[in-house]
């Protein structure tokens, strides 16, 4: 990337990312294009979902954007990223009072998001976390955390694993072998659910494994040594 104050820099790769095929330096080319040079916070608030998408358009042939195979409703999250507006999503849920205890017999489970409450994020591109307690009966969103500061640490995914270390399950649409390494270093159990799904939905569904945890499972609620035993003699027989 070139030259630009950290906080600019940031707000562009964070629109990169949730524009399919379009990595940093295509984004600075059609800034450049649609704003003019140098780019600064002035020119990216002047970007429209209009502009942008009449630039993403030109990359194909197409001046009025309607075949860029490119969603509208990614263009307008990308427009508000590049005026600096990441905490913005209008369709995030809503964070609910949790304290330790709140939800007995539960485990923590992140969700990798580019967008609302849903399932819809590679683990090293997700623009955020959504952090859900929750117990065979009970869930609760407890936090959102954004991922941008990764993008200037030293080791990306490092930096995502320890952003949910406290965490005991990850769901991401997908995640490399090294990544999916260092997040089960960080005793995460990574899941990947290729299709994009409605984070409560996944939820429920993984409630069921509540009946029979396997023995990883039956650790991360704190079941004993001699409970793990058992259960994963149940599931043999």
């Amino acid at each position: 990337m070139e030259a630009l104050p950290r906080e600019l820099a940031l707000r562009i790769a964070l629109a990169s990312r949730i524009l399919p095929g379009i990595d940093v330096p295509r984004l600075l080319e059609i800034l450049h294009e649609r704003v003019g040079s140098p780019l600064d916070d002035e020119k990216l608030k002047s970007i429209t979902v209009t502009n942008l998408k009449t630039g993403l358009g030109s990359l194909d042939g197409e001046e009025d954007g309607e075949d860029i195979g490119i969603g509208l409703a990614n263009i307008k999250l990308a427009v508000r990223y590049l005026w600096g507006d990441e905490a913005e999503d209008e369709d995030l849920p809503e964070i609910m009072p949790y304290k330790d205890g709140d939800i007995p017999d539960s485990i923590r489970v992140a969700i990798g998001s580019n967008s609302g409450a849903l399932i819809n994020g590679h683990f090293g591109s997700c623009i955020r976390f959504l952090v859900y307690q929750l117990s065979q009966d009970d869930y609760r969103l407890v936090d959102i955390r954004s991922t941008i500061e990764a993008d200037s640490a030293e080791d990306r995914n490092l930096f995502r694993a320890n952003l949910i270390k406290d965490c005991h399950v990850m769901f991401v649409q997908s995640i490399g072998g090294p990544a999916a390494a260092k997040v089960i270093r960080a005793d995460i159990y990574p899941i990947k659910i290729p299709d994009v799904t409605e984070a409560v939905d996944q939820l429920k569904e993984f409630q069921k494994v509540f009946a029979a945890p396997p023995p990883w499972f039956a650790k991360a609620l704190g079941r004993s040594a001699e409970e793990r035993v058992r259960f994963s003699h149940d599931e043999i027989a």
